[in-house]
């Protein structure tokens, strides 16, 4: 008797060590919820948008966590270690669905599975970030939503704010792949307008107030794209340009409401939501490969007031017809 109770015991104490190992990131235990994974760069106000949008947009397709998904959200905090880490924790729990906020963490994600589905928000150059083939076909485990806005749109936005200009400085991170495909758009534009373009890369936020210095002494105006390490530094770069009365156009709503002058954007709310409804569709059996990477169309103009009265600019009525008001 004392043996068969031993057997007893052995076989439930395995039972209980395969449901443990099942627990991961996947389905398993009794409530059969998948578990995904989001890595977000940062911590940021854009960034924040995005995510919290992108479970709105699951909620509305029918995938609401806690209840059939577990979503397990780590923040990257713009250090690639973290992010692999993070990357290499939601593959060995076998996560359905892997999300990524902004070009550093999706590639992260990817450098770590090929096989885990992968949904990336707000990745301005995909094809040039080594994520997809294509935006049509994108192959492979990856698609998701891009965030582009040409360097030509913000700059003829800023010919009618301020025209005039001929000298355009470019402050960006030489470290985002994202970044680096947009300045050369913008070179591109310049050429085709006789301007000059001066150039000031940062490697890390705590170099921003040293470029801006220098850029704010040999430009008309500045030029930034969508690049998550400028964006967290907003506060030293506007301190510099609005003190030198520099026009300081941006690529994102949340840069122009830390006192960027104004951009033409996008709506992260819509990028997030559509995001949602993407990670759904492959949570419903579809495969990244065969879903197109996202390009929003939905965009406004974004205006601060308060930083157009500290650089003595005045909005053209053009402009304040078909703007949003931000930073007041």
């Amino acid at each position: 008797m004392k043996m068969n109770m031993k057997k007893v015991l052995a076989v439930l104490m395995v039972l209980v060590m395969a449901v443990g190992l099942m627990a991961g990131c996947g389905k398993g235990g009794d409530d059969e919820k998948a578990r995904i994974g989001i890595l977000q760069l940062m911590e940021h106000p854009s960034l924040n948008t995005i995510r919290e949008s992108i479970i709105e947009g699951l909620a509305e397709a029918g995938y609401v966590d806690g209840e059939n998904i577990t979503i397990d959200y780590q923040n990257g905090q713009n250090d690639m270690t973290i992010m692999k880490t993070a990357a290499q924790n939601f593959v060995s729990d076998g996560c359905e669905v892997i999300i990524a906020i902004a070009t550093p963490a999706a590639q992260a994600v990817l450098s770590e599975t090929t096989e885990i589905p992968i949904v990336f928000a707000a990745v301005t150059d995909p094809v040039d970030a080594g994520l997809v083939d294509s935006l049509e076909a994108p192959g492979g485990n990856v698609t998701g939503t891009s965030d582009e806005v040409s360097a030509e749109m913000i700059m003829n936005l800023a010919e009618e704010i301020t025209p005039g200009f001929k000298t355009i400085g470019a402050l960006y991170s030489s470290g985002e792949d994202n970044s680096a495909s947009v300045i050369a758009g913008l070179k591109k534009y310049a050429a085709s307008k006789g301007y000059e373009v001066v150039e000031s890369a940062v490697t890390n936020s705590s170099e921003v107030q040293q470029a801006a210095q220098y850029l704010a002494d040999k430009v008309d105006v500045v030029y930034s794209p969508i690049d998550n390490t400028v964006a967290s530094a907003m506060a030293v770069a506007t301190e510099v340009f609005n003190g030198q009365k520099i026009p300081f156009y941006v690529s994102a709503d949340s840069m122009v409401a830390d006192g960027g002058l104004a951009t033409y954007g996008i709506d992260y709310t819509v990028l997030g939501k559509e995001t949602g409804a993407m990670v759904a569709k492959v949570l419903g059996g579809e495969a990244p490969a065969d879903i197109p990477v996202e390009k929003m169309s939905d965009m406004s103009v974004y205006i601060n007031q308060k930083t157009a009265e500290a650089i003595g600019v005045e909005f053209p009525q053009s402009v304040l017809d078909k703007a949003q008001v931000l930073g007041e």
